[in-house]
């Protein structure tokens, strides 16, 4: 449906991998070999950190180990969540991690669900990838519970490309917090973006490729 090519059955075995598979790019789940990009991209200072909800704290080391730690546990014992929580974007051609995709709960109680990217290396921006990981990965969630009627996305009005990527895939503003970031001493807006299951499928469901 929707451009996905999904590798392996999803819905009903979580002991198998998942790979999703765009042009340039894949969306597919954790292996050892990303674990020292991982870390290497999230510590320190690099460029992604300034628009990726730069006015939350920066993880602390320990928060980035007990992650990795996590990580690990799960490629080792192979129990992955099933939709999938949160996974890797790579290259097609190599493999190499180069950002992560998630979502979590804005509500549980109403099956509302809020997605978040992160291409972590700025030398692949531009290239549409993140346009590739968030098609596959919005048409993933709504192909994996059918119960699930809208999806979101969070930024805040300093991040335009963001902005620009969710407008590009269909996404409304639906809600503007005005001045309730501060980056850098300086207030910027919420932006709370949206989409309806109805909606993306009037847009994408004749494309079969991203």
């Amino acid at each position: 449906m929707l451009g996905i090519n999904l590798i392996s059955s999803i819905f009903f075995l979580s002991l198998l991998s998942m790979k999703l598979e765009g042009k340039n790019i894949l969306v597919r789940d954790w292996i050892m070999d990303d674990l020292k990009l991982y870390k290497f991209w999230n510590t320190g200072y690099h460029l992604w950190m300034d628009f990726d909800g730069p006015y939350y704290p920066k993880m602390e080391d320990y928060e980035l180990q007990f992650n990795v730690d996590y990580i690990t546990k799960v490629i080792e014992n192979k129990r992955r969540t099933k939709p999938r929580r949160r996974l890797v974007i790579a290259l097609k051609d190599t493999n190499q991690l180069i950002g992560t995709i998630s979502w979590y709960w804005q509500s549980q109680e109403t099956n509302w669900k809020s997605i978040g990217l992160a291409l972590y290396d700025e030398k692949q921006w531009g290239r549409t990838y993140g346009f590739q990981a968030l098609k596959l990965w919005i048409d993933y969630l709504f192909e994996a519970d059918s119960d699930m009627v809208r999806l979101d996305l969070r930024t805040w009005s300093g991040n335009i490309r963001m902005i620009k990527l969710a407008e590009k895939l269909g996404f409304q503003e639906e809600a503007r917090f005005r001045k309730a970031r501060i980056v850098k001493g300086e207030y910027f807006d919420g932006i709370a973006m949206g989409i309806l299951k109805e909606e993306w499928k009037t847009l994408w469901e004749y494309e079969s490729k991203v």
